[in-house]
């Protein structure tokens, strides 16, 4: 998996609307997020937030138990920053999802937008998908999206594995029922577009 150390060196030489990943709202996932029909008190965890304001845009919808996980403890700080009071209301958790400990069948919501694609080790994609099958719920939803087929090969000067809808879910397989698939035209703050794959799963008892 690509080093803290290169994401903290994104992260201090870049401001938040210059990386390649960067929404000014985060519309499918907040779309797919509440298409899961949690309340507003679901427990939500965003991993690989970042920086990303996808967190701004689920508070403003009114969800109020939410949990930012990143590796980048730079990219975490300016989401602080930006929240200002508002940061309070979240919990920052700066660690590397392969590794770190969550709770267990705490998360009624698990979302990533483009961390998945960047485990390039079969190895390291088991670890990721034992790791959200002890943290979610019975019933919780899944969120993941990752580069599409034809989407780009490298992000961040790092590689990536593509995905179609099938071959991602395929990834975590028989223990999740998939809800949905759709496909995101993502146009990057240099104009170019990235074509993503979002894959909408419930973790089943």
């Amino acid at each position: 998996m690509q080093n803290k150390n290169h994401w903290e060196k994104v992260y201090s030489s870049k401001s938040e609307d210059e990386v390649s990943w960067f929404q000014e709202h985060a519309e499918v996932s907040v779309r797919l997020i509440e298409q899961t029909d949690a309340p507003k008190s679901a427990n939500i965890i965003d991993v690989g937030g970042g920086a990303s304001k996808l967190v701004d845009d689920l508070l403003d919808k009114g969800y109020d138990n939410l949990t930012v996980l990143d590796l980048s403890g730079q990219a975490l700080a300016k989401a602080q920053r930006r929240l200002g009071a508002r940061a309070d209301k979240v919990r920052w958790l700066e660690g590397n999802i392969l590794e770190i400990d969550l709770p267990r069948q705490v998360y009624d919501v698990w979302h990533d937008r483009a961390v998945f694609h960047f485990l390039t080790d079969e190895r390291e994609r088991k670890a990721y998908v034992d790791a959200v099958l002890r943290a979610v719920k019975p019933g919780g939803h899944v969120i993941v999206a990752t580069f599409a087929e034809d989407g780009p090969e490298k992000c961040s000067g790092l590689p990536v594995v593509r995905y179609s809808a099938d071959q991602l879910h395929g990834e975590f397989g028989a223990p999740f029922d998939l809800l949905g698939q759709e496909r995101e035209e993502h146009h990057t703050p240099a104009g170019v577009v990235q074509r993503f794959v979002y894959c909408f799963c419930r973790k089943l008892d």
